[in-house]
């Protein structure tokens, strides 16, 4: 393999790196905020003892937690040049599409699943679909939502 091949995949690996330990400083701040409204919708919904408080607490969460990831991703991470309104919104959109699959499809799905079938606490199941939706996050975000959008 010719010397510039090589040096071009070690760059894009190392660029690769970086971006996914930026989309990760983000995505602690974003769950933070995600957790934090989470819990405060359980708290508040906890006198209707419904048994699907912990959907409105994901829903809220989401909604909120997905516009702060998508303001830092697009300065922070993916670094995506500003043109135009219609552009910025185009990918807020891809983003809320995009997070809408994990952020409230797939951990819905995998709560429920913790929650009803496991016995996993409603307030510890959020955490634990990090470990599926951060890195998945990082794939869709990276070759999805800013990929073909340059704000």
């Amino acid at each position: 393999m010719p010397e510039n091949v090589s040096n071009e995949k070690k760059r894009c690996s190392r660029d690769t790196l970086c971006q996914f330990m930026k989309f990760g400083i983000v995505g602690v701040s974003n769950t933070v905020i995600s957790y934090v409204l989470n819990v405060m919708v359980l708290k508040w919904m906890e006198p209707l003892a419904v048994s699907w408080d912990y959907i409105v607490g994901n829903i809220v969460g989401f909604v909120i937690s997905v516009a702060w990831s998508f303001y830092w991703n697009s300065r922070f991470v993916f670094k995506a040049k500003r043109k135009g309104a219609r552009r910025t919104l185009q990918g807020l959109l891809k983003a809320y599409m995009a997070y809408g699959f994990t952020g409230v499809i797939l951990n819905n799905v995998l709560s429920g699943i913790m929650i009803h079938v496991w016995g996993i606490s409603k307030y510890i199941a959020p955490l634990l679909n990090l470990i599926v939706s951060v890195p998945l996050n990082f794939v869709i975000n990276k070759y999805w939502t800013f990929k073909a959008v340059k704000m």
